[in-house]
């Protein structure tokens, strides 16, 4: 195991903090301190553009506060003979790199921010090293710049970077403004959504859904695709990035469709998703994996940590003669996701099968999701900066972040509504041309979706 064994002076029953459910899942994936899980690539990083001149101590400062705010940034999940537990440790100073980009040989600073945002997501991060927070500057002049924050992902997720982000800003406005701390209120902190997971573990709500779950998933498993080489236990995982943006006209149909179907992007695109595995792998009944962001009470919206869950999609396809049908059967299996949305570990108790492709070497699970903003920066201003999130993304990775096993297909939807995505794969399992040649295909799929909803499904 990577999670760090428990000194002898280990907490005492009594003071024991539980594991979520989520981490508990995040444990089945553990591979040692180079992969998995807890591995040394399993990151969350993202990238600010920074428009005014940066104070570098009230920066320092700030990012010290929002470690001192959220407890979970310098948490360590142990185990011991009594299982997994978390361990909260005192506040550490955050490493805060300061580089001069300078003039990049006349390129432009946009594609010069992305690189240097795909440099440091590429870089390492021992899960042992505390806190679980790190960032960057990258300058081009005085009024001009890069800010990116990395963290390990068992301690965040997507929309905790943007809660750490805002946080940072007050912080920050504060610091530059009078030099002590923000006036934020307190914010909650992860061990208490273990600890609620933990009391609230039997319901009467959780038995309808368990009920639910259950009879949707009879006889299912998640859909695996063939990967171009199967799994070797002896060999690290070797994660890259296949980017891409597509064009106005396709996305704009995209949303229409979206608005005139009563569905979301996340429905429309999910339906393409299903027809693409469907192709891929010959069968009718798809399931594939999609994340929440599993706050499931309105006070763990401002907090941070590890939350995001892991939902079961199925859409059955058999019987569809058209495109639209198979929108119609994808709305109905996300609604009904959403509904009876809770912790995966209790879904996959009463249908162990449902796993059986993560332990078959020849399959990848792919999961797909549309990222959630949180709170958009974009216009934002806090003590004379102003920031802009960089989410229009073009520049694949050879080299990137990490994810416990298969794949991750990511969507987004841009400010201007364009949609961006990424596909985060394997180069040990899967090669390029398979990465674009899948995009391709989903970018068909989307197009005659959207533009001719009632073309022949087969």
């Amino acid at each position: 195991m990577s999670i760090t064994a428990a000194p002898p002076e280990a907490e005492t029953t009594a003071e024991r903090i539980p594991l979520s459910y989520n981490q508990e899942f995040l444990r089945a994936f553990d591979k040692g301190e180079t992969d998995g899980a807890f591995g040394h690539r399993h990151t969350l990083v993202c990238g600010w553009r920074v428009t005014g001149v940066i104070d570098l101590a009230a920066l320092q400062r700030a990012l010290d506060d929002v470690v001192v705010r959220h407890e979970v940034l310098r948490t360590a999940v142990r185990g011991d003979e009594q299982g997994g537990h978390q361990v909260i440790e005192p506040p550490s100073p955050v490493l805060l790199e300061v580089r001069e980009l300078g003039d990049g040989e006349g390129a432009p600073r946009d594609a010069r921010a992305e690189e240097f945002l795909n440099e440091l997501d590429a870089r390492p991060f021992d899960v042992r090293e505390l806190p679980h927070l790190r960032a960057a500057v990258g300058r081009f002049d005085a009024t001009d710049a890069v800010l990116v924050l990395a963290t390990h992902h068992t301690s965040t997720d997507a929309w905790s970077l943007q809660v750490i982000m805002r946080d940072l800003a007050a912080a920050y406005a504060a610091r530059v403004a009078g030099g002590g701390q923000s006036g934020q209120d307190a914010a909650a902190q992860y061990q208490e959504f273990a600890r609620w997971q933990q009391d609230t573990a039997a319901s009467a709500r959780v038995d309808r859904a368990r009920g639910y779950w259950r009879e949707r998933l009879a006889g299912a498993r998640i859909t695996g695709i063939t990967s171009d080489r199967p799994r070797d236990e002896n060999l690290a995982s070797a994660y890259g990035v296949h980017r891409f943006v597509f064009d106005a006209q396709l996305s704009s149909a995209v949303l229409r469709t979206a608005r005139d179907t009563r569905c979301t992007p996340f429905m429309v695109m999910a339906a393409a998703y299903s027809v693409l595995l469907r192709e891929r792998t010959g069968t009718t009944d798809v399931v594939f994996p999609t994340f929440s962001s599993g706050r499931y009470e309105e006070r763990f919206m401002d907090a941070v940590g590890p939350f995001f869950n892991f939902v079961p999609v199925r859409v059955d396809t058999t019987g569809c003669a058209t495109l639209g049908e198979v929108l119609g059967r994808a709305r109905e299996a996300c609604v009904g996701a959403y509904q009876y949305e809770i912790p995966f570990a209790r879904i996959a108790e009463d249908s162990p099968e449902l796993l059986a492709p993560f332990a078959d070497a020849s399959l990848a699970v792919v999961a797909f999701e549309v990222l959630q903003t949180a709170f958009p920066m974009e216009g934002s201003n806090a003590g004379g900066l102003a920031f802009a999130e960089i989410r229009y993304r073009t520049r694949s990775q050879q080299v990137s972040s990490a994810i416990p096993d298969g794949g991750l297909w990511a969507m987004d939807v841009l400010p201007n509504g364009q949609l961006a995505g990424s596909l985060k794969f394997d180069h040990h399992r899967f090669d390029e041309s398979t990465a674009t040649d899948l995009v391709a295909r989903f970018r068909e799929l989307l197009s005659t979706l959207a533009d001719a909803p009632h073309t022949p499904l087969d």
